[in-house]
């Protein structure tokens, strides 16, 4: 098979249609290392009303296992600032190892996220986590009623179950009674039958 420079051959074409579909797709999540107990922080330019909802996943290096596992020792405080305003401060936060952040903005601005690492494991003065803390984030930034909206159909389908869980649960209590009354008849019918004899 030749290859001439007048027709692409099928594997460029094949790599180029890759390389588009990649860097045409959105990106959904970020990784980074926080060092222990320096902030790290990025900026974002967000619109006026805008939902910004993120989750966050910690994770510790393990030599034992040679890579980054989850550590409940770690807390992550989030803060957020309004760099516009003054750093006036928005949001500030302390969580679990992983967890869920959310704001509004109030005003169209600069505004900076900032994840610090806290590890309770070493509770020294100057002791931080036990190594590099692996932070993965998931953000989702977009006006409040698009993603209301989506919240809001989750909502409704947890308001669906809890109906259902109790309609369950008042079978469940109409049986408890109708056995009481049983139980309560058939002791009744016995104790008059021992008096009886």
């Amino acid at each position: 098979m030749a290859f001439s420079r007048s027709q692409p051959s099928w594997l460029s074409t094949f790599f180029s249609i890759v390389t588009i579909l990649t860097l045409s797709a959105p990106v959904h999540s970020l990784y980074f290392y926080v060092h222990g107990r320096q902030p790290k922080c990025f900026y974002e330019e967000l619109p006026k009303d805008t939902l910004v909802v993120g989750n966050y996943q910690s994770e510790v290096y393990n030599p034992h296992l040679n890579a980054y596992a989850p550590d409940s020792s770690i807390t992550i405080t989030i803060t957020v600032d309004e760099v516009f305003d003054n750093d006036h401060r928005v949001v500030s936060q302390k969580g679990a190892d992983k967890g869920r952040y959310t704001f509004s903005t109030a005003d169209a601005g600069q505004h900076k996220l900032c994840f610090t690492a806290d590890s309770h494991a070493n509770s020294g003065w100057l002791s931080g986590a036990s190594g590099p803390v692996k932070l993965t984030l998931d953000m989702a930034i977009g006006e409040s009623n698009h993603l209301e909206s989506e919240d809001k159909s989750k909502l409704d389908d947890l308001v669906e179950r809890v109906r259902n869980l109790n309609g369950r649960l008042q079978d469940i209590r109409r049986e408890q009674v109708f056995q009481r009354v049983s139980t309560y008849e058939q002791d009744k019918s016995k104790k008059a039958r021992e008096h009886l004899d």
